[in-house]
């Protein structure tokens, strides 16, 4: 019996088909091998178009079927999205607009007008977050912009809702879902009716809520004839990707930690208690196992200027590949022998209040350095940046223990992962899975196959751990106290 996995990504779609009995991946396909292209009619802004992610899922799909298993075996479907993107839809489910994705800025001002309107501290005690420039801020902005589209407004749902029904036909959301958009009140655990209220917008226009794992409908007679699949196939799973990441790391408890290191990176950690960050440095959302009476919430920081500042350094200093960049960057002692990266060019950094602070080398000697000592201060300086994070999550009562990570981008590098565990005095566990493995694996628990999660998790291996080593935590953590004092005088 097979499950198969999506993660609707915003530069490919990627899929999964997963052998349920034994946990084993039967195949794998992503479309396009390019990046999808994100366009942008004005500055700050960004789009695309829900029928571009359906018509490449429908490539990997059809990649993933020619692989000899008996397509009658195929049950589950589960679908992880790139999180707080816009899709709109009439009353004929047609896309009335393109989806304004996550890194669009322009309801930036909008959402700041919101909290003045609703008042910070009952914005942060509710919705455990800054209205921001999340999807309600983006819908919002439809309104008072387009008002000839937002009169058409039948549904408005997040991609991944869009892409279950493109499935199914059916149109629904999740809590986790509606938390992500600043659509859900934490406090009285319902749609945030105050909110939607006082902004003007129509709650009638949010989709009805269906559980994270629960058959959600199945495909439609159209979907089920063009891929020659099961009618009775059934959508049984749908989250966020970094809520999706985290549960495809087995990590579900508090003391669990999710990260990803790519061009931005992300550290995500679970509590138990209904928390936030005055300074709104940190998100919350509801994680895929939250439930009102039992809460499980997702502390998201995401950092803008991580594997981007390793990215740039390859394309421009020097002319080595990244495993040769990793092994130079083992020559080198801790502290790179004082070059220093501020790492901070991507943008403004919401755990350092939304400024801009750019990147900088700093220290660098013409006589002594070379590659080598950039290449290692490129790999500290992320893995400082990621401490800085974990210590406002700290605050916020995050225990951290285990650091657990996809052998992917800069968690392929030993000296990252040593940096990184050394300063934070956590251990990191390195799993060969993705987003679209755990689509697919979560499917399968929303399906009814697996009966709990550790038995969907049975399989999962570790295959590899970094843990810190008391020789050098000490050498570690004063190479971060001098970058942390470097990093003050830039912000």
């Amino acid at each position: 019996m097979y499950s198969i996995g999506f993660d609707i990504g915003s530069s490919s779609i990627k899929g999964t088909i997963l052998e349920m009995e034994t946990g084993k991946v039967i195949a794998t396909a992503q479309y396009p091998d390019y990046e999808m292209e994100i366009n942008s009619p004005k500055q700050g802004w960004a789009e695309q178009h829900p029928e571009t992610w359906w018509s490449n899922l429908k490539k990997v799909l059809n990649k993933l079927l020619k692989t000899s298993i008996n397509k009658s075996e195929i049950k589950y479907i589960g679908i992880s999205y790139q999180m707080h993107g816009l899709v709109l839809v009439d009353k004929n489910r047609e896309v009335l607009r393109p989806s304004i994705i996550w890194c669009d800025s322009r309801a930036v001002i909008i959402g700041e007008e919101i909290e003045q309107i609703m008042g910070k501290e009952f914005c942060l005690e509710n919705y455990l977050n800054s209205p921001g420039n999340f999807t309600l801020s983006k819908l919002k902005w439809v309104m008072d912009n387009e008002p000839e589209i937002y009169a058409q407004i039948y549904k408005i749902m997040l991609p991944g809702d869009y892409i279950a029904m493109k499935f199914t036909g059916e149109i629904a959301t999740t809590v986790s879902g509606l938390s992500e958009g600043i659509f859900w009140n934490f406090n009285d655990g319902k749609i945030a009716s105050e909110l939607m209220g006082k902004v003007g917008i129509d709650e009638s226009l949010l989709p009805d809520t269906v559980d994270t794992f629960s058959n959600q409908g199945k495909i439609s007679e159209k979907v089920a004839e063009e891929f020659g699949l099961n009618r009775e196939v059934q959508v049984c799973y749908r989250a966020g990707d970094q809520p999706n990441n985290a549960f495809s790391l087995n990590v579900l408890n508090p003391g669990e930690i999710a990260a990803t290191a790519g061009t931005s990176g992300v550290v995500y950690g679970i509590s138990d208690k209904i928390i936030y960050d005055k300074e709104s440095r940190v998100n919350t959302f509801a994680h895929v196992n939250h439930q009102t009476k039992n809460p499980h919430l997702g502390i998201l920081l995401c950092i803008n200027g991580c594997g981007i500042t390793n990215s740039w350094i390859k394309k421009h200093i020097g002319n080595f590949n990244y495993d040769e960049m990793n092994e130079m960057a083992t020559e080198i002692p801790v502290g790179s022998e004082g070059v220093k990266i501020i790492p901070f060019g991507n943008g403004a950094e919401r755990m350092l209040g939304n400024q801009s602070p750019g990147s900088s080398i700093i220290g660098l000697n013409y006589n002594r350095h070379n590659e080598s000592h950039i290449y290692r201060a490129a790999q500290e300086a992320v893995a400082y940046s990621f401490c800085y994070g974990m210590e406002i999550m700290a605050l916020m009562g995050i225990n951290l223990q285990v650091i657990r990570a996809g052998y992917a981008n800069m968690f392929q590098s030993a000296v990252f992962r040593e940096i990184l565990s050394n300063v934070s005095k956590s251990v990191i566990e390195l799993y060969n899975t993705d987003g679209s493995v755990g689509a697919a694996r979560a499917a399968g628990i929303g399906g009814g196959f697996y009966k709990n999660h550790a038995e969907a998790f049975k399989s999962l291996e570790i295959i590899e751990k970094t843990e810190p080593d008391s020789e050098k935590t000490k050498e570690y953590f004063n190479a971060y106290t001098e970058w942390k004092n470097l990093l003050k005088k830039f912000i």
